[in-house]
């Protein structure tokens, strides 16, 4: 490989041909403030904040995408430097609405961070600036345009997910970033995953918020409130309040959750097993008695929604299972409002997920088994931070506390959920045990594992030739699907998550700056704290979980049953793609 000597404020350096000036700062250890960069998604030098000095180089240029040359120098800090971002974020403010105090991105805003640390005036621009309204029509997401700086990162995570339903509409000083002809956004086919609100610098682009939904249910003295928190929400809510990525604090949440006010604590994890055992026995079916084939994974409802816009005709593809969150809600308002005597109209279902599509999966169809929702509320990672703070709970002091019993017990195929390739490998520790008919001690799917967009393994369990595909992200969902629709898969099972490494990379999860994403692959380092919590535990495969057995011998009258396909199972709809 050819490399590039050069000097960053001084510092040698030595970088691969090719490399822009902000790789070779980095390497230096020099970090350059950018708001529209993304490394390998939008690279378009539009916002102007990266401008640095260069040898050979005409006037200022952008470091993200400049190349470095031999024997460049390069200047990241001077006083011209400073002084022309400072008038660029004055420049930006200028048509910025600048409500910070009532902003759920203040403090953990790339724009207010670089306003502060480069002392600008906010008003040292004025004129005309156009008025926007708020785009509340989806269920999961607010679009705010007077917020919005045009960098586009939600344009280009939009591309790289397939559904680009969001680009530049009008030109120049009304330029604004939209949808097609100015729909809103319930009239597109947005799949509510979420990954423009967890890319956006500013405020444009929030989570749709349902906490004070949450705070009225708790103070009802008529309603008991449960709540469930998903396997990958442990992984990452400790970035809330400073911990490092990466940080397990299930027993800090659940302590903090009790101190909130819910009547009981429940961990989806449970349901995330009962996913399992009813995902392995339809997939069983579907292999012995020529059941439609590959069988594809409905955890995600993300993915879910991105199949009924862009591949309606393999809708028979998709396992009828309820997601875990939906079969959570559905046991809630069933056997446990059977065993507590309570109406299940009288008990409000929350849930905290990783996944902004969480709140278009409660409002869908045959999502009711006790003839009322199954889950009322479904509220983001970073909703419940926010939750935290408002509560005033000190959450790095709090005592780690266990879920409630009996629906916060789980198994380490449920914890493993999380990260893509754990449905997989969950599903497939299930299945080998029960068409070998023994209890296997080799239950690491490893080849399975990983943040590759697309991964595929074959296995050869009970004398059957088993070929599995993993694709996370709906870009690598396409591509399954496309090889499915040529007929060239020769696949029998396929997990599918709609954002890219999966939950834990869900567009709910705590905000982490630009600058973090690009250099720490925070897919990875979430999953290692779900993977480590699977080894460290003594029962690892969902069928073994005493929850899971005793639902079944009490309630669901065995594994196949009439009851629990009512319960937890759904049907999909073809929609319309805009």
């Amino acid at each position: 490989m050819e490399m590039i000597n050069c000097k960053v404020n001084g510092i040698a350096v030595s970088v691969p041909k090719g490399s822009t000036i902000l790789e070779a700062a980095r390497v230096a250890g020099v970090e350059i403030p950018t708001l529209c960069f993304m490394k390998d998604i939008n690279e378009i030098g539009a916002c102007r904040i990266c401008v640095v000095e260069a040898t050979g180089a005409r006037g200022l240029v952008t470091a993200c995408v400049y190349p470095v040359a031999e024997g460049m120098e390069i200047q990241t800090n001077t006083e011209k430097i400073q002084k022309a971002r400072k008038t660029t974020l004055e420049l930006i403010l200028s048509t910025h609405d600048k409500k910070c105090l009532s902003c759920k991105r203040s403090t953990n805003c790339e724009l207010q961070k670089l306003c502060r640390e480069y002392g600008v005036d906010e008003n040292a621009f004025g004129g005309y600036k156009r008025e926007y309204e708020l785009d509340e029509s989806a269920p999961h997401l607010v679009r705010d345009n007077n917020k919005c700086i045009l960098c586009r990162r939600c344009v280009a995570v939009c591309d790289q997910q397939y559904v680009s339903i969001i680009g530049a509409n009008d030109r120049g000083i009304d330029t604004n970033i939209g949808n097609p002809f100015n729909v809103k956004l319930n009239a597109t086919s947005c799949i509510s995953c979420g990954q423009c609100t967890a890319v956006c610098p500013t405020g444009a682009l929030t989570e749709k918020d349902d906490t004070d939904k949450v705070w009225a249910a708790i103070a009802d003295p008529t309603k008991h409130v449960v709540v469930q928190t998903a396997p990958s929400v442990r992984a990452t809510l400790g970035e809330c309040f400073g911990m490092p990525i990466g940080t397990n604090v299930e027993g800090k949440m659940v302590a903090a959750l009790r101190r909130l006010g819910f009547d009981k604590v429940f961990d989806t994890d449970f349901a995330a097993d009962l996913t399992i055992v009813e995902e392995a026995n339809e997939l069983i079916d579907r292999v012995k008695n020529g059941g439609v084939l590959p069988m594809i994974t409905s955890c995600s409802p993300g993915w879910v929604k991105f199949a009924e816009y862009y591949y309606p005709e393999f809708l028979a593809h998709l396992s009828s299972c309820k997601s875990p969150q939906q079969m959570a809600g559905a046991v809630i308002k069933t056997y446990y409002a059977e065993k507590m005597g309570i109406d299940p109209k009288d008990i409000v279902s929350v849930s905290v997920m990783p996944c902004t599509a969480k709140k278009f999966e409660i409002g869908r169809d045959d999502q009711s088994a006790a003839g009322v929702p199954d889950v009322d509320i479904a509220i983001t990672t970073r909703e419940l931070g926010r939750m935290i703070e408002r509560a005033g709970l000190k959450f790095t002091s709090l005592p780690d506390e266990e879920f409630d019993s009996p629906l916060g017990e789980d198994t380490g195929a449920a914890v493993i959920f999380g990260a893509t390739g754990g449905v997989m490998e969950a599903a497939l520790r299930t299945a080998n045990d029960w068409l070998t008919g023994k209890d296997n001690t080799e239950i690491d799917f490893t080849a399975v594992r990983g943040t590759d967009g697309l991964k595929e393994a074959s296995l050869n369990i009970a004398g059957l030739d088993i070929k599995v595909a993993v694709a996370s992200g709906a870009a690598a969902a396409k591509v399954v699907m496309d090889r499915i629709a040529s007929g060239n898969s020769d696949w029998t099972f396929v997990e599918i998550m709609g954002c890219p490494g999966g939950c834990v990379n869900g567009g709910g999860q705590p905000i982490q700056p630009q600058s973090v994403r690009d250099t720490v692959d925070l897919k990875a380092v979430r999953a290692k704290a779900l993977y480590d919590q699977d080894a460290a535990m003594a029962i690892r495969k969902s069928h073994e979980s005493p929850v899971v057995k005793k639902l079944y011998e009490e309630y669901y009258d065995g594994f196949g049953g009439h009851k629990a396909h009512h319960d937890l199972h759904t049907t999909y709809v073809p929609r319309k793609k805009m």
